[in-house]
């Protein structure tokens, strides 16, 4: 069990190896929902296969190509990524970013909870004839979120290992998928669709990719234990690889289902629709391992969120953390199963307020990052005024000015089922991109202040 909470690694524990970001980044995309966003690049993007394709390879490169950068800050402070945002933002200042990252990691792992939920359903449905029922929705939420729980109160080397086995299981039932998919599809229809407009592709990517970047700034949390001469490079390149395939085949096998049943991209329990598609032999394997591959994002995601919880006063052990995520997962997946009228459209939703939200942290954090941030160990745990990190009063006037511009930028931007922001109706609000446009304006913003002094000593270089 990992003990160690926000304090940072030390060198001499520094034993981690970058290819195990490949497996970790393949298992954050392990999910069904990839094929309900597939389908809805060709029925509501109106997009044909190879525009599909393309959509599929650019969002995750772009997304994780970001995940990536941000993880090299894992391997210089060796702290999880909110803890060394305090060194960007000050010890008080953090706390508005972290406040809105850990509602944000709420809906995550909720979505999450619910689609493995309905997957243990659509398996008991499948296998035993066991039809759902309100008790039965509430027993399968509880049993996968307490698996979560189990596996990200256990630690780095639980995630470890379980991404590792989970990657090699589900490749092998996607490759099952995919060998029916190959000999039962009506491949004329689909390679005969007529291109949609590159206005839907731009839309597409956008929305793809919204999904990728809220793990960037939980990139650290997994890299942390990585030694200081690990390769920038290779680590981009392992977690862009991992994501890459995983992604690429859902969506592209999503969009393949949709021609011949386009309700996939409305059900609002997708797992059981997914389970009808398929034949027996290969559903029941592919959900049981989708249900394990769902499991381990929501831990993952737990994971990082006790942190953000540490980040923000909560004295308590790591897994205690964890265990309050656990318990606002439970409570608010089992409100989206049983009165959420519209599992897409909740889903999409979040998917771009969650965007929003991670992208003003990301902007001010990676130009950070690129000024050639070196973290002090003692100033990111000391939280004292006067400390290292203290800035003005706690806060980094620069970095906390930037974010909220940028903030208040992309809510002018977003256009979702509770809110429509003046600017929605923009070319860049139409096509999804006001997560862009929002790490856009925080970099630049940022980039442009000052930097701020710190009472490290300098503990900021250029390259």
């Amino acid at each position: 069990m990992e003990n160690r909470g926000l304090d940072p690694v030390p060198d001499h524990e520094r034993t981690g190896r970058v290819r195990a970001l490949f497996p970790t980044w393949a298992t954050a995309n392990m999910t069904v929902l990839l094929l309900t966003v597939g389908a809805g690049l060709t029925v509501f993007n109106g997009l044909n296969f190879w525009q599909v394709l393309v959509v599929a390879v650019t969002a995750p490169v772009l997304s994780f190509g970001l995940v990536g950068l941000v993880s090299i800050a894992g391997k210089r402070g060796g702290a999880p990524g909110m803890a060394l945002s305090r060194a960007v933002f000050g010890q008080r200042g953090n706390h508005l970013p972290g406040a809105l990252l850990w509602v944000a990691r709420w809906g995550w792992e909720t979505l999450n909870a619910v689609t493995g939920s309905y997957a243990l359903l659509a398996v008991l449905d499948l296998a035993f004839g066991i039809r759902s029922s309100h008790p039965l929705v509430l027993v399968t939420l509880t049993a996968f979120v307490a698996g979560s729980f189990l596996v990200s109160g256990l630690g780095i080397r639980a995630l470890r290992l379980c991404s590792r086995t989970s990657a090699w299981l589900f490749a092998g039932a996607g490759l099952l998928v995919l060998v029916h998919l190959i000999g039962a599809s009506p491949w004329h229809a689909v390679l005969g669709r007529p291109p949609g407009p590159a206005a839907m592709m731009v839309a597409g990517i956008g929305t793809l990719a919204a999904g990728g970047i809220s793990w960037v700034p939980s990139a650290p949390d997994f890299a942390r234990y990585l030694p200081r001469s690990a390769s920038g490079r290779v680590m981009v390149a392992a977690t862009v690889g991992g994501a890459l395939v995983t992604v690429l085949p859902l969506v592209m096998m999503g969009a393949v289902m949709a021609v011949s049943s386009p309700r996939l991209a409305v059900t609002k329990d997708p797992v059981a629709f997914i389970g009808e598609l398929l034949p027996g032999w290969i559903s029941v394997p592919y959900l049981l391992t989708a249900v394990v591959g769902m499991m381990l994002i929501n831990a993952m995601s737990m994971y990082s969120a006790g942190f953000v919880a540490q980040t923000l006063g909560f004295a308590v052990p790591r897994a205690w953390a964890v265990g309050v995520n656990a318990a606002i997962s439970l409570l608010l997946g089992g409100a989206l199963m049983l009165v959420a009228r519209s599992f897409l459209d909740t889903f999409l939703s979040f998917l771009t307020l969650l965007g929003v939200t991670f992208s003003a942290w990301i902007g001010v954090f990676g130009v950070d990052l690129l000024r050639g941030r070196v973290y002090d160990s003692a100033a990111l745990m000391d939280t004292a005024p006067g400390s290292g990190y203290w800035y003005a009063a706690g806060f980094s006037r620069q970095a906390v000015g930037a974010w909220g511009a940028a903030l208040v930028v992309g809510l002018l931007l977003t256009d979702v089922e509770w809110f429509t922001g003046p600017l929605a109706a923009s070319w860049t609000g139409r096509h999804g991109l006001g997560w862009a446009a929002t790490i856009l304006v925080a970099a630049g913003v940022y980039g442009a202040l000052p930097r701020p002094a710190d009472g490290t000593g300098g503990t900021v270089t250029r390259f």
